[in-house]
């Protein structure tokens, strides 16, 4: 069986590099740059579907990974998580179609979608790196100890 255990840092890194291309190609059309904002705009994409393609390996293998945390973290985490799934779906064909607009040269169709592309999908890509932070590195599940080797089990008795 292919080893799993590094995907979800590996999502981490799709994730905050989606992030930073969108950001880079919204300041990038902002100034003028439209060659360039369409090359990280489709990055991001690219980036985006690698991020889903790994997730979905991942879940299906792993399924659901448990949330640590207690007290007021708790409906803070599950509330962001929920608006997260919610947007997560939603920006789908929002971007399928706001980069389809883009690609046929239908820039004011695609300029008029964009405006609620961008904010959602950037709000999904950021709160995305904060599920990783807060499940797998601020409040990780306690990792059970390796099991030990027979030879080494029956030595100690």
């Amino acid at each position: 069986m292919i080893p799993i255990s590094f995907l979800p840092t590996l999502n981490f890194v799709l994730n905050s590099t989606s992030g930073v291309l969108l950001l880079a190609g919204f300041l990038l059309i902002r100034s003028g740059h439209v060659r360039a904002h369409r090359a990280c705009m489709i990055a991001a994409f690219a980036t985006s579907t690698a991020f889903l393609t790994s997730y979905l390996i991942y879940h299906y293998n792993v399924g659901d990974v448990k949330f640590q945390g207690t007290g007021w973290i708790r409906p803070t985490y599950f509330s962001m998580l929920a608006s997260h799934v919610i947007l997560a779906i939603v920006i789908v064909p929002l971007a399928l179609v706001t980069l389809r607009r883009a690609l046929k040269g239908r820039f004011i169709d695609h300029r008029r979608i964009a405006r609620w592309t961008l904010p959602l999908w950037m709000y999904v890509s950021v709160t995305g790196v904060l599920v990783y932070l807060l499940v797998y590195q601020l409040y990780p599940a306690p990792r059970l100890p390796a099991p030990m080797p027979i030879a080494r089990a029956s030595a100690q008795r």
